[in-house]
């Protein structure tokens, strides 16, 4: 089985333009890029064959080149990070087995996370995509539950099914629920981890659908399998006291820089 790691990365991005290039301290006081950190965190991976940066802009390029990671230029036209990966796979000439689309907001993604979600689909016969779902203590739903009401699209929730495969995902928080959980209770929402493994099949059909209301509504870009019958099958995986978050908006970089002091990276 042979494994792909490309980091899609863009800088026009609507929330925060030039998101790949923003700095984050590490606990050494270090400064690293967002895409050099998710570099790190693509080559902590065990079983990887290549790991690349896929992008449309010079400036990420040259940042990428500058640290040693290996560039993919793709086209301005993809509409996602999903239809970057298809077309970097596509330049690689399109023979891995299974295609990781790391993306570049989440450099605390610890490597089991990936390990484990490569493994799931490649012992899957059904599923088209696998993606991680990390269930949310009472600290972490209070913090998404914090930037809706503040207006803030924070992480993203999953729902899926007694097999595990997707039913819906969203910026809201779903399910629904009216109790309180302490700091470190165990709660029925999941967070969904901004990571995808996708059969090479999966990626070629991908980019020949349109995108449907839902994709369009939510902004999420996992919901035109769902919008197209496709399983995606939801791989549940443990933090193991580490911290997660995704860098969507200027205001998680400090949250982020705390995160990775309290886990001591540099």
């Amino acid at each position: 089985m042979s494994v792909l790691i490309a980091i899609p990365a863009r800088y026009a991005s609507s929330r925060y333009p030039g998101k790949p290039l923003a700095k984050l301290k590490g606990a050494d006081g270090t400064e690293k890029s967002l895409i050099e950190r998710s570099w790190d965190a693509a080559l902590s991976v065990n079983g990887v064959d290549r790991v690349v940066v896929a992008t449309d802009d010079t400036r990420i390029r040259d940042a990428a080149q500058a640290f040693g990671a290996e560039v993919v230029m793709t086209s301005p036209d993809c509409a996602n990070g999903t239809e970057r990966c298809a077309q970097a796979h596509t330049k690689l000439g399109g023979n891995f087995d299974i295609v990781v689309n790391l993306q570049g907001d989440a450099p605390l993604t610890p490597s089991w996370f990936i390990e484990d979600l490569v493994s799931d689909l490649n012992s899957d016969l059904i599923a088209d995509v696998a993606t991680p779902v990390l269930r949310c203590d009472g600290e972490a739903l209070n913090g998404f539950l914090n930037d809706r009401a503040h207006g803030r699209v924070g992480g993203t929730t999953a729902v899926f099914d007694r097999n595990r495969y997707a039913l819906y995902f969203s910026k809201e928080v779903v399910p629904f629920t009216s109790d309180q959980y302490a700091e470190g209770e165990d709660t029925p929402v999941f967070h969904h981890v901004g990571v995808y493994a996708y059969r090479p099949k999966a990626l070629e059909e991908y980019v020949g659908w349109a995108s449907g209301p839902l994709e369009n509504l939510e902004g999420l870009e996992q919901l035109r399998f769902l919008e197209n019958g496709r399983r995606i099958l939801c791989t549940e995986v443990h933090a193991k006291g580490r911290k997660f978050w995704e860098l969507n908006n200027p205001e998680d970089v400090p949250r982020l820089e705390v995160m990775m002091k309290e886990m001591g990276m540099r």
